[in-house]
């Protein structure tokens, strides 16, 4: 049963449950597209129920260990100094912490709308003292570089002086997650600290690898009846941190109100000459928190009138989702804008992953594009400025091209961990989840889509139709040719699927033609020919030229996309990779009556000395990721382009195959489920999508969103609601629509969703028996929409109306 409930935006708790706080400090995060704060109290530290943690956008550090005689490298999103350290006493007792009263109420709330996250305890302690603390905290989303915490005291019953301690903790490290905790995680090492002002300190830390700054400083101010209180202060400097002691007397029912504002800045942040002077002087310039709350409120309203998706009928769907939408925004604004970083595929909520950038972009892109088309041309350039170390990763392999890595970090070179933990059998395994290739057609797909979506011309003459034409050159070489087959294959590499990384009975790493591979190579050497068509002449010759791209390798590429193979089983079923048929099936039920959850069939296998390797049994969508991407009118062309029999028919028999074989060991998994049921069984996507929607908020993975929320699954729903159930597709210049509600019983009755295209902002309206499309007033010519294969043409101010086929 959930622990939590809603009301309109607010996510509430009004219980204290230890056993649950580290899912909901994941949850609880704020953020600003710069840096985020997981949700811990105040007065907390690391200590096995509280885990504060903040993580900046790009804040990588390197450290190596020796385990049993082999030094592992790892890259780690790093752990920064603890910033929120507020807590107090009464006279010399001791220090407030939730384990230490007898807690009378409870209440935490954290308001997606305004950004806030607000808690209210009233409490007794030891000596039968009662009091009422309140307190509200904010990362701001207008000021990229403040924080800002007010708390409100209020003694019952009693009179006397406190002890007000606010600090900044710089002695942290990464222990966020259980099964690192053995790998080196000390990456800070104190600078400087000291008294900024009467009511400031600063910090000032480094990490110990890649030489990156961060400074923190912290203005403190109480009051009393509105006005500044007599208090007295004192520094003190643990190790690795700083505090000052703010001494002040309290009254009985007379509310003494604490406010802390903090500025933190790193060596990465522009305009600045140095952090610790931008920290110092920052923090004196804002008024009260009120002041920047409104500021705040202000920049999280705008946000919200973009970024918004309205789903009437089901609130619980409805709260869910947005809380999807907040913390896309948290992870990833308009404060990312010009500071070379990609998206975490777990946000900025947590150490899972190591902070690392995947392909799970491929989920995310999708709901900017539609929202902020700025961020994701951002994101692009992440990619972008590591086209030279990717193209250096494929001329080690002894290919041509850019080969991107499957993790990636600061520099861009592969950052897959080596080997990773079983919990279940606590051993330590190989990691071969590099050999994930695939990665590469993803970022060529993103960069396409966000042209299609913008028609961003200059993007894509002056880097985009580089990314992809590189990435072509890549899947061109890689490619090798069988005589026998009179095919283009390519070898040793892994799907999406992740369980299946070699045959069962080869040493070698790698899987032969996994399909889904196989036909993302070719499409991308086809949407690299296309992306040079839609370039100037003379860009296009200019380009060629710097790469030194000749006829006779184009001609390559017309091969390789003409011939490529991808391996059929009978009844139109397209096999995961070569070989797939032959390998047992497996035993579901008998697994899943032994253990119950088998999500990670992998680790219950290993645990058994078994593998994976030997079963049809995936974690997540393979085969079915083509149907997630290309409509059924792409996929017959991509087909037919291939020389093979596609029909529409196949689509739903590939389906039911495959989702009888996947124990959805990935958040991402139901997502692509949901939506390629979406059209023939709307009761079973309806039922998936609604897993996908709880997957964090109610941890079904048992632990991991503790560890950070899976942001590629949150924005994933977003994609379903908006590509899907509204039916929205960006293509060939035309906004086309094609709804497609959920079934009946869904209780959804109507979705408002607000999409910007190509410079315009459209709103689509969908209920079930209606479709409609009002262009808001701008500046910009008319936008093309389609539906039902007409295009219309839509003036600013014009809305558009269209009947839709009863169910």
């Amino acid at each position: 049963m959930p622990d939590w409930e809603v009301h309109d935006w607010r996510l509430i708790y009004r219980e204290w449950k230890p056993e649950r706080q580290a899912l909901r400090e994941a949850l609880c995060t704020l953020g600003n597209g710069h840096f985020a704060t997981r949700g811990a109290a105040e007065e907390s530290a690391a200590d096995g129920v509280h885990y504060p943690g903040t993580y900046v956008g790009g804040g990588y550090n390197r450290r190596r260990t020796d385990m049993a005689g082999r030094v592992i490298e790892n890259e780690d999103l790093v752990n920064w100094p603890n910033w929120l350290w507020l807590t107090f006493r009464v006279e010399d007792g001791p220090w407030f912490s939730l384990d230490s009263v007898d807690i009378l109420d409870f209440r935490q709330e954290l308001d997606l709308h305004d950004g806030v996250l607000e808690r209210r305890v009233r409490f007794r302690d030891r000596q039968h003292r009662e009091s009422t603390l309140c307190s509200r905290r904010m990362v701001h989303m207008r000021h990229p570089n403040l924080g800002a915490i007010q708390w409100t005291l209020t003694p019952q019953d009693w009179s006397g002086r406190i002890c007000v301690r606010s600090g900044l903790d710089g002695a942290v490290t990464n222990q966020g997650v259980e099964r690192y905790r053995d790998l080196n995680s000390d990456h800070l090492r104190l600078l400087e600290r000291g008294a900024a002002a009467d009511d400031t300190i600063y910090l000032a830390v480094e990490t110990n690898q890649s030489r990156q700054r961060m400074a923190q400083a912290a203005r403190t101010r109480v009051f009393a009846q509105g006005h500044g209180a007599a208090a007295e202060r004192r520094t003190g400097h643990p190790e690795g941190g700083i505090f000052q002691d703010v001494i002040v007397d309290c009254r009985q029912d007379r509310p003494l109100v604490v406010e802390k504002i903090v500025a933190v800045y790193t060596s990465r942040d522009p305009a600045i000459s140095e952090p610790a002077l931008a920290a110092r002087t920052i923090v004196q310039r804002p008024g009260r928190f009120e002041d920047l709350l409104r500021s705040h409120i202000d920049a999280w309203s705008q946000l919200w009138h973009r970024c918004d998706i309205v789903l009437e009928g089901d609130p619980r769907a409805q709260f869910v989702l947005r809380l999807h939408v907040f913390h896309l925004l948290q992870t990833v604004s308009r404060n990312t804008v010009d500071r070379d970083v990609g998206v975490p595929a777990r946000g900025l909520h947590g150490e899972a992953y190591r902070g690392h950038i995947f392909w799970d972009e491929l989920f995310i892109f999708p709901f900017l594009n539609a929202s902020l088309p700025e961020l994701t041309r951002e994101l692009l350039m992440y990619r972008y400025r590591r086209l030279d170390e990717a193209r250096y990763a494929a001329a080690q392999a002894g290919y041509r091209g850019a080969m991107f890595p499957w993790q990636s970090g600061s520099s861009g070179r592969e950052e897959s961990q080596q080997v990773h933990l079983n919990p279940r059998s606590g051993r330590w395994i190989p990691d071969n989840s590099h050999q994930q290739r695939h990665v590469n057609a993803a970022i060529a797909y993103n960069a396409w889509k966000y042209y299609e979506a913008t028609g961003d011309d200059q993007f894509l003459a002056v880097f985009g139709a580089e990314l992809i034409v590189e990435i072509a050159r890549f899947w061109a070489s890689l490619a090798t040719y069988n005589n026998g087959r009179d095919r283009y294959e390519i070898h040793q590499v892994m799907g999406p699927d992740e369980f299946h990384t070699k045959y069962p009975d080869r040493d070698e790493l790698g899987l032969d033609n996994n399909a889904y591979t196989n036909v993302m190579a070719a499409w991308t050497i086809r949407c690299a020919e296309r992306a040079l068509a839609a370039l100037a002449p003379d860009t296009r010759n200019e380009l060629l030229e710097q790469l030194r791209v000749e006829d006779e390798e184009r001609e390559r590429w017309k091969k390789v996309a003409g011939r490529m193979f991808v391996p059929f089983q009978s009844e139109g079923i397209i096999s995961q990779f070569e070989g797939y048929e032959n390998l047992d099936e497996f035993d579901w039920q008998a697994y899943r009556d032994r253990y119950g959850d088998i999500q990670r069939l992998d680790r219950i296998l290993e645990a058994e000395d078994d593998t994976a390797n030997r079963y049809r049994a995936g974690k997540q969508a393979d085969v079915l990721m083509l149907f997630y991407l290309f409509t059924a009118e792409e996929l017959l062309e991509l087909f037919h382009d291939l020389d093979y029999e596609f029909a529409p028919e196949m689509i739903p028999r590939n389906i039911d195959y495959y989702l009888r074989r996947t124990s959805h060991g990935s958040t991402l998994s139901r997502v692509v489920h949901a939506w390629v049921l979406a059209r023939s069984d709307r009761e079973r996507s309806w039922s998936l999508f609604q897993q996908a929607l709880e997957s964090d908020v109610m941890d079904i993975q048992g632990g991991t969103t503790s560890e950070g929320i899976h942001l590629g699954a949150m924005a994933g729903t977003v994609s379903v609601v908006q590509r899907c159930y509204a039916g929205i597709e960006m293509r060939d210049g035309v906004l086309w629509l094609n709804p497609c509600l959920p079934c009946v019983d869904s209780g959804l009755k109507r979705l408002k969703t607000r999409i910007h295209y190509r410079g315009r902002w459209l709103l689509v309206d969908v209920t079930r028996d209606r479709l409609s499309v009002s262009f808001e007033p701008s500046w910009e010519a008319g936008a093309r929409v389609g539906f039902r294969d007409q295009v219309h043409e839509l003036q600013p101010g014009e809305n558009a109306e269209f009947e839709l086929e009863a169910e």
